[in-house]
C-alpha cells in the first residue's frame, strides 16, 4: 500500500515539475501563471484528501484536515511549490505533495484527531522573482516586511502589482499572518540537499538547525596598468590580491563543525586582456550551525583580507549585505521524529542543514521541526536532483507514524 501511495507521490511531483515558465526546463516564480496552475493542481489533491482548500492573503496555498472537534489549533506542515531558475523536482514540492498523500491515507480510514493538520504550499520561497526570500512564510509567521511591496522584478512589475494581478489585495497581506495561539508547530519535509544520508546509507535524517548565513561584499581598489610595462614587484593588482583572499576564505572556513564559506560572484574591472586589474569585487557566503562559529569566521576572515591588502598595498572596503540567525530545531520534535522513524524501522541521525528553508521563517511563529530525505549524489538546485520511490516511502512511513504519536507524546500540549 505504501509503495503504491509512494509511486503515486512520484507521479504528482513529475506532474508539477510541468508547469514551468520556460520548458523543458523548471522555472517557476511567485506570483506568476504557473503558480497560479501549482495552487490549483495541489488544491485539488489536497481536497481529494479530504481538506478544505484556500488560498490565503499572501498567494499561499492552505488545505486544512479538520480535527474531530471544531477550533481544534493545528500542527502545520508544509515547503515551498516556487523554483530556482532550471530547478529540480523535489526541492519544496516533496514537502507538500508528501504530507497531502499522508493525510489521503487518513481520510480514507476515516482517521481524524484531537487537532487540525493544515498543509501549506508556500508560494515564495527561493525569492527568484523579488530577491526576497520566505515571502509566503514570513507572511504566515507574522513578519512580512511591508516595504517589500515596492520591490520590482527584472519587468519593472511591483510586488504590490503582482499580487493585485494575482487575485490578492496587498493592502490585506497581514490576513495570511497566524495566530501562535491557535498553531501547535511546524514540520518540514525536505530533500536533504546534500551528501551526507547517501554516504551514510540513511534514507532520512532529522535536523537539528538551519545554519545561520552572512553575506558580504569586498571590493579592493588597486591601480590599473599596462600589462606588459609595470613590473612585478611595482604591481598593485586587485585581482591577485582578492584571489589570496578567496584563498583565505577557503582556509578559515576549512575548520569543521558545519562552518562552511563560498565566493561565487566575482568581477575584474576595466576586465581587459592586456590591463592589470584596479578593481576587484566578489561576494563572501559565510554559514554555520552555530552563530557564535559564523561570527568568528567572519572576523577571521576580514583580519586575514585586511592583512593581504596591506601587504599588497591595495585598498578594500567589506560591506554585510546579508545576516541571518541560525535557527535550532525544537529538541521535543526532533526527539519524536526520531522515534517515528524507528518506529518505521530506519535510523534517522541528526545532522544540521547550510541551506535555508520556510522553517527558518516560521520559527518565528512557533517550534520548527524538519525531516531530511536522501537525495541522489546530494545534488540540489539542478535538474539532475533526484530521489527514489523508496526513500519517499520511508519519509511518508515516518511522518504518519509522528502524526499517530503526536498528541499522544504531549508534544501538541506542551506546544499550547
Amino acid at each position: 500500500m505504501t509503495d503504491t501511495i509512494a509511486d503515486e507521490i512520484m507521479r504528482r511531483l513529475d506532474k508539477l515539475a510541468t508547469l514551468t515558465e520556460q520548458p523543458p526546463a523548471l522555472t517557476r516564480r511567485y506570483l506568476t501563471d504557473q503558480h497560479a496552475a501549482a495552487n490549483s493542481l495541489v488544491g485539488g489533491w489536497m481536497e481529494a484528501a479530504g481538506m478544505t482548500v484556500r488560498v490565503d492573503a499572501a498567494g499561499n496555498i492552505v488545505g486544512r484536515y479538520e480535527a474531530d472537534q471544531p477550533d481544534a489549533p493545528a500542527l502545520l506542515i508544509g515547503s515551498h511549490l516556487d523554483t530556482i531558475v532550471d530547478a529540480g523536482r523535489y526541492d519544496g514540492m516533496l514537502g507538500v505533495v508528501l504530507p497531502v498523500s499522508c493525510i489521503q491515507r487518513f481520510h480514507k480510514s476515516g482517521r481524524r484527531f484531537p487537532f487540525a493538520i493544515e498543509v501549506i504550499g508556500f508560494g515564495d520561497e527561493e525569492g527568484v522573482r523579488f530577491q526576497s526570500t520566505y515571502l509566503g512564510s514570513r507572511a504566515v509567521a507574522g513578519t512580512f516586511d511591508i516595504a517589500l511591496m515596492d520591490r520590482r522584478d527584472a519587468d519593472g512589475t511591483t510586488l504590490a502589482d503582482a499580487m493585485t494581478a494575482f487575485g490578492l489585495a496587498p493592502s490585506r497581506i497581514g490576513d495570511a499572518a497566524r495566530d501562535p495561539a491557535e498553531v501547535l508547530a511546524y514540520v518540514e519535509v525536505h530533500i536533504e540537499q546534500g551528501p551526507v544520508l547517501e554516504r551514510d546509507g540513511r534514507p532520512v535524517g532529522v535536523v537539528t538547525a538551519i545554519a545561520g548565513a552572512t553575506r558580504l561584499e569586498c571590493r579592493i581598489d588597486g591601480m590599473a596598468g599596462h600589462a606588459g610595462t609595470v613590473p612585478m614587484a611595482d604591481r598593485q593588482d586587485a585581482l591577485a590580491a582578492a584571489a589570496e583572499a578567496v584563498l583565505a576564505v577557503e582556509s578559515v572556513c576549512s575548520r569543521g563543525d558545519g562552518l562552511v564559506g563560498t565566493v561565487g560572484r566575482i568581477a575584474a574591472l576595466p576586465g581587459a586582456v592586456n590591463v592589470i586589474p584596479g578593481e576587484a569585487i566578489f561576494s563572501i557566503d559565510v554559514r554555520a550551525p552555530l552563530d557564535a562559529d559564523r561570527q568568528q569566521a567572519v572576523a577571521d576572515i576580514r583580519a586575514a583580507i585586511a592583512e593581504i591588502c596591506r601587504r599588497r598595498n591595495v585598498a578594500v572596503s567589506v560591506a554585510i549585505t546579508h545576516e541571518a540567525s541560525s535557527v535550532p530545531c525544537a529538541e521535543g520534535l526532533m526527539a519524536a521524529l526520531e522515534r517515528a522513524a524507528t518506529a518505521s524501522g530506519v535510523a534517522a541521525p541528526r545532522l544540521a542543514s547550510g541551506a535555508g528553508h520556510d522553517a527558518a521563517a516560521m520559527s518565528a511563529l512557533t517550534d520548527v521541526g524538519m525531516l531530511f530525505v536522501r537525495c541522489k549524489s546530494g545534488i540540489s538546485h539542478n535538474p539532475a536532483e533526484s530521489i527514489t520511490a523508496g526513500d519517499a516511502a520511508v519519509a511518508l512511513a515516518v511522518l504518519e507514524r509522528f502524526l499517530l504519536d503526536f498528541w499522544n507524546e504531549g508534544h501538541a500540549h506542551h506546544a499550547a
